[in-house]
């Protein structure tokens, strides 16, 4: 049960980094942010990150190994990459859609999922 509730929060965590990193790219079609300054975007894009560091920290704790949990650190570290992969293909399909993914994407995804499966591999 450990083992889901990381991963949960770890989801919630990369949706709120996600939006923190490239959300921003977005606030010039909206009409309240499209002037705004430089250091206004990144104290809100720092606001969103904010509440990742609520999910990821939980999460971290609750997974690791030494406080109980079923991963290793380097286990960890490879889940969130895999979920933050997944996380940035539905934002960018979802809001950036004159963004598109190649086969070569694709091909390093795998490659990505290659890498959970072998460090994971006893």
């Amino acid at each position: 049960m450990r083992g889901l509730w990381t991963i949960i929060l770890l989801i919630l965590s990369n949706t709120f980094m996600t939006f923190a990193w490239y959300g921003h790219l977005k606030f010039k079609e909206m009409k309240w942010f499209e002037n705004l300054g430089f250091i206004s975007i990144v104290l809100i894009s720092w606001g969103i990150a904010l509440f990742e560091y609520f999910f990821q920290v939980p999460a971290n704790r609750l997974g690791y190994k030494e406080n109980g949990g079923p991963f290793s650190l380097v286990e960890l570290k490879v889940i969130q990459e895999a979920i933050t992969l997944v996380v940035f293909v539905g934002f960018t399909l979802l809001f950036f859609k004159n963004e598109s993914l190649k086969w070569n994407h694709f091909v390093g995804f795998l490659f990505l999922i290659a890498a959970v499966y072998f460090i994971f591999k006893k």
